[in-house]
């Protein structure tokens, strides 16, 4: 009997990758054309970023779809040589492909996930539910879980939040996100912006800024999200509403939580000092 594959079984190649096969059906489409349909991916992850893609083997890939790059990319994506792009019908996506210089990634071609400057697919699929900017981590786990806590916000010393009826949002490698009902919110102190952002966890979030009282330039934009719309395996924060924990005071059960260093930190802060000069 075949033994069934666990996270030791992560395999890494002398370039610095770690690969491991997945069972899930992956298709790619560019408007109404498959570009990608197999059920034999492998996710790979790159030296130094967080977060997987898939590489697929060359007989699930529509090849005759590819072409040599013009502009190749060379050297991106851990030293890889051989690029491609993607021509759907006239409309060009560059270096939307590419191989992998591994000799355990052979006959495989990976795609650059998101459609962004001119490069990538329009839609993913994992069996039939679409996935969004990124494959989803199966080493991270995401759990939205209702709390009784007591859970305050303060912003400048203002209190903007004040609820025992949070949902606590464990997320693997990130702090406790803190969910709180829009009526324990002072909804009047904060302002709905244009700006939004994708989770393949969670879904889409909208943003709001702080307007409060006092000198609001320390305070980047867009510290509070929500989401309107959450995947179904997070549907307990629907409409609820987070603050970034590494911009703004949180207590909890009367301690006050030490604002965390996270892959957040730095963009935070460098939108403060843009506000400030503003």
């Amino acid at each position: 009997m075949t033994p069934f594959p666990t996270a030791p079984d992560v395999r890494a190649t002398p370039e610095g990758l770690l690969w491991e096969p997945s069972e899930r059906w992956v298709r790619g489409r560019t408007g109404e054309v498959t570009v990608v349909d197999s059920r034999r991916p492998v996710l790979v992850w790159e030296p130094g970023v967080p977060v997987p893609l898939y590489a697929f083997p060359r007989e699930d890939v529509r090849e005759d779809l590819l072409r040599p790059a013009k502009n190749p990319r060379t050297g991106t994506h851990t030293g890889s040589r051989i690029f491609y792009d993607l021509d759907v019908d006239g409309d060009v996506r560059e270096n939307a492909a590419w191989t992998f210089p591994a000799e355990d990634l052979a006959g495989h071609v990976a795609f650059e996930w998101v459609r962004r400057v001119g490069r990538g697919l329009d839609h993913w699929y994992e069996e039939e539910e679409e996935i969004f900017v990124h494959p989803r981590d199966p080493h991270k786990r995401v759990d939205a879980i209702p709390s009784g806590r007591h859970v305050r916000v303060e912003i400048d010393g203002v209190l903007v939040a004040d609820t025992h009826r949070p949902v606590l949002l464990f997320e693997t490698g990130l702090p406790t996100r803190y969910y709180i009902p829009r009526e324990d919110v002072r909804l009047d102190l904060l302002e709905a912006t244009e700006h939004s952002t994708g989770c393949p966890y969670k879904g889409t979030a909208a943003y709001w800024s702080w307007r409060g009282e006092g000198d609001a330039t320390g305070v980047p934009p867009n510290v509070v999200w929500s989401y309107p719309e959450p995947l179904p395996a997070v549907g307990a924060v629907k409409d609820l509403l987070a603050f970034y924990n590494e911009a703004v005071d949180i207590t909890v059960d009367g301690t006050r939580i030490e604002r965390p260093v996270t892959p957040f930190t730095r963009t935070l802060s460098d939108k403060s000092r843009a506000r400030e000069k503003s």
